[in-house]
């Protein structure tokens, strides 16, 4: 494929700093690049505590472990979203009640949401689709109206904010109880595989690390706070290696570098794709006053899926690889029965229409543009 859909970037110290690692004789994690990797989060975003794990979907079954969730207990958030977004309450016994997305975003209608909330409802896990913030301020109005946790998926959203009703400006991942970072490779910042779990609620911080090192006060004993160390808790092996956390440094390094070019691609797309856009009735995304972008995306919601089908093609044929997203979750062979029957005619909308563009730090924006020019003229 002349264009790939995505193509992962190295900054340039990877391999060093994977050398490092292995020389050092600590390779299995919760070693010194781990403690780095926390450490930035932490200093650079005000997160109370963070905790790198193997990917994204384990943050969030650490969030479901963490905040109780019990058999029958009720988890509302987007259809449109991946599956790990539900997947992880799933495991716990959960039912999942999905909302409808905003008409003018794939992320969650937060007015749609109170009409949702029963007395089995546990958390509100809002997805920041594209890197977009969702409208924490309704979100969390309704959390301490009903007494419920709110996890934030911020999977795509490594450096993006929010602006609250009162004009702070707040790191996305920093609003609710917890949230959970992706630093798959086709994340902005990567590790192949990778994830953090970040701990806003200062009532998991303890726990969470017993969960994250296999249900065992392990990291209590190395910090010389026990002298002995045992199964205590529930748990997993969630942590990465040092391996995975010397790669994800060498990126946490280049982060403002990596985001300067990829918001200069969107910017490019957004610019000389608007005019094209409107005649072809097709929509750019829309970012929000009350959020930034990150530039993690880049897609084009088509006037139906036919329209779709014919550019995903075209582009195919002139080997730029294009793809569509996410199938609504409501609609999946293994929830469709499970689905408490409300209609979601936005998630539906952007199953069917939105279609995302290449945007990696290398790609050739340029030339992804003028071939969907020379489709319609």
């Amino acid at each position: 494929m002349k264009i790939p859909f995505n193509k992962p970037y190295l900054s340039g110290n990877e391999t060093k700093y994977i050398e490092d690692a292995v020389k050092s004789g600590k390779i299995s994690g919760n070693g010194k690049y781990t403690q780095q990797c926390q450490a930035f989060f932490e200093k650079r975003y005000n997160i109370k505590k963070t905790l790198l794990t193997t990917s994204c979907t384990d943050a969030l079954e650490m969030a479901a472990i963490l905040i109780n969730i019990q058999p029958g207990d009720e988890v509302i958030m987007p259809s449109y979203t991946f599956v790990s977004t539900a997947n992880a309450f799933v495991l716990r016994g959960a039912k999942i009640i999905f909302a409808d997305s905003r008409e003018n975003h794939p992320n969650i209608d937060e007015t749609k949401i109170e009409s949702l909330i029963t007395e089995k409802t546990k958390a509100i896990v809002p997805v920041h689709y594209a890197g977009i913030s969702c409208e924490m301020d309704t979100i969390m109005d309704l959390a301490k109206k009903y007494n419920l946790y709110v996890i934030e998926d911020a999977a795509q959203a490594i450096d993006s904010y929010y602006t609250d009703r009162e004009g702070a400006r707040k790191p996305l991942g920093t609003i609710g109880d917890l949230a959970a970072f992706s630093f798959h490779e086709t994340k902005n910042i990567i590790s192949g595989e990778g994830g953090l779990l970040a701990i806003n609620n200062e009532k998991f911080i303890v726990r969470a690390e017993i969960i994250w090192e296999k249900g065992t006060n392990r990291s209590s004993f190395f910090r010389g706070e026990v002298d002995k160390y045992g199964w205590v808790d529930i748990g997993s092996s969630f942590l990465p290696s040092e391996i995975v956390a010397a790669f994800l440094w060498a990126q946490l390094e280049n982060l403002e570098q990596i985001q300067t070019v990829r918001k200069t691609h969107w910017e490019k797309y957004y610019n000389n794709l608007y005019d094209w856009a409107q005649s072809n009735e097709i929509e750019l995304p829309n970012v929000p006053t009350y959020a930034t972008n990150n530039a993690h995306m880049f897609y084009l919601v088509c006037k139906d899926l036919e329209q779709r089908t014919t550019v995903l093609e075209y582009l195919k044929q002139n080997e730029i690889l294009a793809v569509f997203h996410y199938i609504s979750l409501h609609e999946s062979p293994f929830y469709r029965e499970k689905h408490c029957g409300n209609t979601l005619t936005q998630s539906d909308k952007f199953t069917d229409q939105l279609l995302r563009l290449p945007l990696y730090y290398e790609v050739d924006t340029d030339e992804v543009i003028k071939k969907l020019k020379q489709l319609w003229k």
